[in-house]
């Protein structure tokens, strides 16, 4: 079966499913292949569930042709799929990636575009090599503009994401300290997330920079580009960004409001009010959006219980990201005692020893606060370092136990924060406050 082929059963049908549990009606389902499932025995129930059509690699397993499409790899005919489907589409594409702050930062932008455009921007953080995909086949004719969020582990990934996406700008978060094992070390992250500049840069596009970052400005210096910062040269300057506790930033006189936290939020906010001014959205609208947007899944949220104030920013953790919260943390102007509930940071490979340890240093340093971490890095970590009111769990049941045995008014009237990587899924630990 050709492209051609595959794209008019594409337009026949009203979605693309890739997940037997989640069947969109009358939807082209592809039959992916994972570590421990291969989805081509389940082609009969996806059918059976409302799937117009099954794209299958496994000819032997092909019971029905005219429903059960055969192809030779269905991931790579989801991604050509989607890549010609791009290529019919006359729309603007912003592309976005970085170690931090992109989940957030593409969230911002869309809340800011959509108050003059029709937005199809990635759900959630599906912005791997399936997920990036499916957005991109998403996108229908009413929209006026997409927004792809890129993530990788390991290098070619962004460039072949973009090579797909086929972006007119782009926007790099930052380079920090994340899948260090995937990437060979920090000046490997520097050059796998660069590679969406290479792609803004051989195909005449736009980047979208914050020249307040070094790297970003030194990248960025020779093609097209759009930017922000305090500095007078900018595009859009910004007089200051603040977080006492929410991030705020000011421009031309004005306050921007948000419900966010950190200064490296206030950049995410400074990003999107620069793309939104760039997209000539009025800034009366901006202002709106930035103030009504609510974070979600575990990111940055504030939540109050009792008199304690809990700052959740459990979704993931990485070196720099654990340095920026901690500082945000830090100057945060409260009397309150402060408590740090904080899990391992993975895939950093050979450096992960030193960055857990340089961690618990740090939090030995502060005065007035209770920290615990949980996970077997940090137990790693945490031998020969024995300081008052530091705590060290190898699993989340350990702490939890821990916590039920001395009763929870250890977090009575205190500032909190949690904070780890995804596999160690500390929001639990609201259940013990």
């Amino acid at each position: 079966m050709d492209i051609t082929e595959l794209y008019q059963c594409f337009l026949q049908c009203d979605g693309v499913s890739t997940d037997t549990r989640n069947i969109l009606p009358n939807s082209l389902f592809f039959a992916l292949k994972g570590d421990n499932f291969d989805a081509n025995e389940f082609a009969q129930d996806a059918l059976n569930k409302g799937a117009a059509y099954v794209i299958m690699d496994n000819k032997k397993l092909v019971t029905d042709p005219t429903k059960m499409l055969y192809v030779q790899d269905a991931l790579g005919a989801l991604q050509q799929l989607a890549k010609h489907h791009r290529q019919q589409l006359g729309l603007p594409i912003i592309a976005l990636t970085g170690s931090n702050g992109k989940t957030t930062s593409k969230e911002l932008i869309a809340t800011v575009l959509s108050k003059k455009y029709k937005i199809t921007a990635t759900k959630g953080n599906l912005n791997n090599h399936i997920g990036v995909p499916l957005t991109l086949l998403s996108i229908t004719e009413d929209t006026d503009l997409g927004i792809i969020e890129m993530g990788a582990n390991h290098k070619q990934e962004i460039a072949m994401l973009c090579e797909l996406a086929d972006p007119d700008f782009g926007y790099i978060t930052n380079f920090g300290k994340a899948h260090l094992d995937g990437f060979g070390g920090f000046e490997g992250v520097i050059k796998a997330k660069s590679e969406l500049y290479d792609y803004l840069e051989d195909n005449h596009k736009t980047a979208f920079v914050n020249i307040d970052d070094p790297r970003q400005d030194a990248k960025t210096i020779t093609f097209s580009r759009f930017t922000f910062g305090n500095d007078e040269s900018a595009d859009i300057v910004i007089d200051k960004l603040e977080a006492q506790p929410n991030a705020t930033v000011y421009y031309k006189g004005e306050v921007i409001n948000s419900n966010l936290t950190g200064i490296y939020n206030a950049t995410n906010i400074a990003a999107a009010l620069t793309i939104g001014q760039f997209f000539n959205v009025d800034f009366t609208d901006i202002k709106q959006a930035i103030a009504d947007y609510i974070p979600t899944n575990n990111r940055s949220q504030w939540i109050t219980k009792g008199e304690s104030m809990i700052l959740l920013d459990a979704y993931n953790a990485n070196p720099s990201s654990m340095d920026a919260v901690l500082t945000n943390f830090d100057h945060l102007k409260d009397d309150r005692d402060k408590v740090f509930i904080l899990g391992d940071m993975l895939e950093l490979g050979k450096e992960g020893l030193k960055e857990h340890k340089d961690i618990i240093t740090r939090l030995a340093e502060v005065n007035n606060k209770t920290a615990y971490f949980i996970g077997k890095e940090f137990s790693k970590a945490s031998i020969n370092n024995k300081h008052e009111n530091i705590y060290h769990f190898d699993t989340f049941e350990l702490f939890k136990q821990h916590i039920e045995e001395v009763s929870n008014t250890v977090f009575q009237n205190k500032l909190i924060l949690i904070k780890g990587s995804r596999g160690i899924a500390l929001e639990r630990a609201l259940d013990l406050i």
